[in-house]
């Protein structure tokens, strides 16, 4: 246990970052009272899979509800708020509760305490809400390595404030999440003694320039009863944000070791698939955006990932894959954002062996049409 905390301190005061709160959403106002918030995201998606054996076209073509999340937020005098957030998109497996956690704030900026269901703050896309995004979907690294995005547990989280650090005329330069979970996923009860550790550190010394390092480390009982010791997980990561001349740029990598099993999938609202043995993954994503005065966003992001590190990438069951994706933002007004994104995709294969080429037709098409409700 010692180790544990000491490696967690250890990263936290090392490992610089940029991030977002563990809720979905802000309020509208400061006013303390009860507000409605959420969006809605109706995406029209359209899969090229190419030809079957018999020369059929597979190709997919459906409208859907991406998501669906209403909730509640406000504050209670003096020193506490609260957060309530459901998915009701019969696509993500609603309706279901998504976030539901109580702040205690007195000592904010430097010091916030929550307790409940959260979002665990580890990197950038991570941390970043859905409806804030730059691209439609997260990163493979990001959907697959981090699951459960959310869980059960306590988070201590806080700034620097308006302190000067530096000599640095910048409000929170330093900010910080660190939390302690079950590790068993949104809406599920504790199965063993064991908890996750997540930390997270954010420097930023300019309004368009943060860094952030991460770092998650648990243990949970193994699926088989024959099975004596616990199955260990652990997570790093860096990432980088910067934002000037009207261009936005962020990179993130991350690595994961998994001991025993691991999750596979899951993302936000889907059920993960539990695969047994030992993995060592890691992937990593870049992105490039430019808004124009016509409040139009081209995006070209460029993300690899490779899910067993340890198996060649010729092995059909976990091979690389890279994902060049060609997006279109528009934002109309403050609340609505529509969304065009191409996704070019591409499997590793084998230079010298025709017969393990793993290239095949897998690229889609999707447009989202986002609405925020407050």
């Amino acid at each position: 246990m010692k180790k544990i905390f000491l490696s967690l301190l250890i990263i936290i005061l090392l490992e610089p970052f940029y991030g977002h709160t563990q809720g979905c959403m802000e309020p509208a106002s400061s006013s303390g009272g009860p507000q409605i918030i959420g969006y809605i995201q109706p995406e029209f998606r359209a899969d090229f899979l190419g030809d079957d054996a018999l020369g059929k076209t597979k190709n997919d073509y459906s409208f859907a509800f991406r998501r669906a999340r209403i909730g509640l937020t406000g504050s209670i005098p003096y020193d506490f708020s609260y957060y309530v957030m459901g998915e009701f998109s019969s696509f993500q497996s609603g309706p279901y509760l998504l976030d539901a956690f109580i702040t205690y704030n007195r000592l904010k900026p430097w010091l916030k305490i929550s307790i409940g269901q959260f979002k665990r703050q580890f990197g950038l896309e991570l941390s970043t809400p859905c409806q804030d995004l730059y691209t439609i979907d997260r990163s493979k690294v990001v959907s697959e390595a981090l699951t459960p995005f959310r869980d059960l547990g306590v988070m201590v989280s806080g700034s620097t404030g308006s302190k000067k650090i530096f000599g640095l005329e910048k409000e929170n330069i330093f900010s910080y999440a660190v939390s302690l979970t079950n590790g068993t996923g949104m809406n599920v009860a504790d199965i063993d003694r064991y908890k996750d550790f997540t930390g997270r550190l954010i420097f930023a010394p300019f309004d368009w320039l943060s860094t952030g390092g991460s770092y998650q480390y648990g243990k949970k009982v193994n699926a088989d009863p024959t099975v004596t010791t616990p199955d260990v997980r652990s997570r790093w990561g860096a990432d980088i944000s910067l934002k000037k001349y009207n261009f936005i740029v962020q990179a993130e990598y991350l690595k994961a070791t998994d001991e025993g099993s691991k999750l596979v999938g899951g993302g936000c609202g889907s059920t993960p698939e539990l695969v047994a043995g030992n993995f060592s993954s890691d992937g990593m994503y870049a992105m490039i955006g430019y808004t124009t005065p016509w409040k139009l966003m081209p995006v070209i992001k460029y993300e690899t990932y490779d899910p067993d590190n340890d198996t060649e990438d010729i092995d059909p069951h976990a091979y690389r894959q890279t994902s060049l994706i060609f997006g279109l933002n528009y934002y109309p007004n403050d609340w609505t954002r529509v969304q065009l994104n191409y996704f070019y995709n591409t499997e590793s294969s084998s230079g010298s062996d025709i017969t393990k080429y793993n290239e095949y037709p897998n690229d889609a098409f999707v447009l989202q049409v986002q609405v925020k409700l407050n």
